[in-house]
C-alpha cells in the first residue's frame, strides 16, 4: 500500500493537534514537544498496510465530522418549527463527537493529543 501522502499526512498531524511540519523542524521548541513532534512523525512513516487503511478510515470520518460542525449552525435561526425543536446543542455535541473521534485516532497512532488539542469547548488559535 501506498504511504501517507504529505496532505494525509499534514490532516493527521491538525486532527491530532499538532503543528506542521514546518514548525516541528525548528529549533525553538522545547524538548519534550520536539519529541511527541518526532514520535507522531516516526509512527506515520512506519505503518503497516493494515493500519494505513485503517488511519485513512480515520482521516475520510473526520473530514465528514469537521465538515459537520459548522452546517449545525443551518439551523440555529430555528427554535420550533411545528413538532420540530432544533437540539440546541447540536453545535457542541457535533464538536464532542468530531473531538472524540479525533482523540481515537491519536491513540490509535500511540500518541497523546497534541498542544494544540482543544482541552475542553471551542478554541480557536489565532
Amino acid at each position: 500500500m501506498t504511504p501517507l501522502s504529505d496532505r494525509e499526512k499534514t490532516e493527521v498531524r491538525r486532527h491530532c493537534g499538532y503543528p506542521t511540519a514546518a514548525v516541528a523542524g525548528t529549533g525553538g521548541m522545547s524538548g519534550v514537544f520536539y519529541q511527541l513532534c518526532v514520535l507522531l512523525e516516526t509512527r506515520l512513516n512506519v505503518l503497516t498496510d493494515a493500519e494505513l487503511a485503517i488511519v485513512r478510515r480515520y482521516i475520510a470520518t473526520l473530514a465528514s465530522l469537521e465538515l459537520a460542525v459548522p452546517r449545525a449552525g443551518d439551523s440555529l435561526d430555528t427554535d420550533q418549527a411545528a413538532v420540530w425543536t432544533r437540539n440546541r446543542s447540536e453545535p457542541q455535541d457535533r464538536m464532542g463527537l468530531f473531538d472524540e473521534w479525533r482523540r481515537r485516532l491519536c491513540a490509535f497512532i500511540g500518541v497523546q493529543p497534541g498542544p494544540y488539542f482543544p482541552k475542553s469547548g471551542v478554541r480557536v488559535i489565532v
